[in-house]
């Protein structure tokens, strides 16, 4: 049986981490973590019998200290030391944002095998990450549809075979619009996702493209494959969700209906393929797979984040950073949908960026990008 800690249970990965878990009888939870929301938290954590919660709100933990069937750890250090005290098997990191980079080194300096949800330990700390995985020799494994895609595309020949690696994006709800229809943009708009149903922040990155370009990052530390290698194309029917070209000529497609129990129950039971109730693709019914190009004019975050990726070290942090700081802003109304890519782009001009060299730099980069982020806003609005 493999015991498992889920970071960042609340949420949407985590809430179907926890029904693959319920399936499956050669899982076991251990710890469970959440910010803020500790009535599903301890009802999971009940349920399954684990023995570690973490809330990394510590007003949220305080409130709820006499109710914990569990121990309980506290705030952002304590959710660090809950993964050292879990020894799990494998740590699935859920967590939203770049509060998850401390967690992932966490559970590699622990010995335990990282699924990875947090697209920011990657994106903010992507070699520190890397590095750890090698020096833990442990699994480094993706929870994200298009990862775990390619994972799976790469076992089809040796690394010097490959010739390229191919992202999908769905194109969201804006596929096809201008730079002048997009101006106009509302949340309520953006959060109309077509074919995935995800958390505000991600879904609204979805249709900016920043999750794509954000994806492009990883995958770069993931798998090793230098930035010119790795293609994006726009492809609405979410059905390939990653490609491998090789220098056969070969090219090697995942497919599937879009479900995201699929690759979170890939990268827990690893490597067997647990049982799934993911609906099946038909193929016994008419279907067609587009692809076009990605309008990197109309949706700039895609090119700004393969530009902070080739620029490399505290670059992609920042660019996260901003973004976090844009999306939320435009989420509350106080900023427009194009603003998103301009916020970006002036903190990635007024921020020169740093050789990466530890956690502390990535997260001191990452306040100094906040807060700039924010300071063009207030100029802007």
């Amino acid at each position: 049986m493999r015991s498992v800690a889920i970071l960042g249970a609340t949420g949407s990965v985590g809430a179907q981490a926890l029904e693959i878990v319920r399936d499956s009888p050669d899982l076991r939870l251990v710890a469970l973590s959440a910010h803020s929301s500790s009535g599903p938290l301890l009802a999971a954590a009940r349920e399954h019998g684990a023995e570690l919660v973490a809330l990394t709100d510590e007003a949220a933990a305080a409130a709820v200290r006499g109710d914990v069937p569990s121990r309980m750890f506290e705030g952002r250090a304590g959710l660090v030391e809950m993964v050292h005290a879990a020894e799990a098997d494998v740590v699935l990191n859920a967590v939203v944002g770049a509060a998850g980079l401390e967690a992932t080194m966490a559970a590699l300096e622990s010995g335990s095998d990282l699924a990875l949800a947090n697209k920011e330990s990657l994106v903010a700390g992507g070699e520190l990450v890397m590095a750890a995985a090698r020096r833990a020799d442990r699994q480094l494994l993706p929870v994200d549809s298009e990862h775990s895609a390619l994972l799976q595309c790469l076992v089809a020949g040796p690394a010097e075979s490959l010739d390229s690696l191919v992202l999908t994006a769905s194109g969201g709800p804006f596929r096809g619009w201008s730079p002048e229809m997009l101006a106009g943009v509302t949340a309520e708009e953006a959060l109309a996702h077509p074919t995935w149903s995800m958390g505000a922040k991600i879904t609204v990155d979805s249709a900016t493209l920043m999750n794509k370009g954000l994806e492009l990052i990883e995958a770069h530390h993931l798998f090793g494959v230098p930035y010119p290698r790795i293609e994006v194309v726009v492809h609405p029917q979410s059905i390939v969700h990653g490609m491998a070209r090789y220098r056969d000529g070969a090219l090697i497609a995942h497919l599937g209906l879009p479900d995201m129990r699929v690759p979170i129950s890939y990268a827990l039971t690893h490597p067997h393929r647990a049982a799934t109730p993911a609906p099946r693709l038909d193929l016994t019914q008419p279907f067609s797979l587009d692809f076009e190009p990605p309008d990197t004019a109309a949706f700039r975050c895609l090119a700004l984040a393969r530009q902070a990726g080739e620029s490399g070290g505290t670059a992609p942090c920042m660019l996260n950073a901003a973004n976090e700081v844009a999306v939320a802003a435009f989420l509350s109304g106080g900023c427009g949908f194009l603003q998103i890519a301009d916020t970006v782009e002036a903190v990635l001009d007024r921020m020169p960026a740093e050789a990466l060299e530890s956690v502390p730099q990535v997260l001191a980069a990452d306040a100094r990008a906040r807060d700039l982020a924010r300071a063009t806003l207030g100029a802007a609005v």
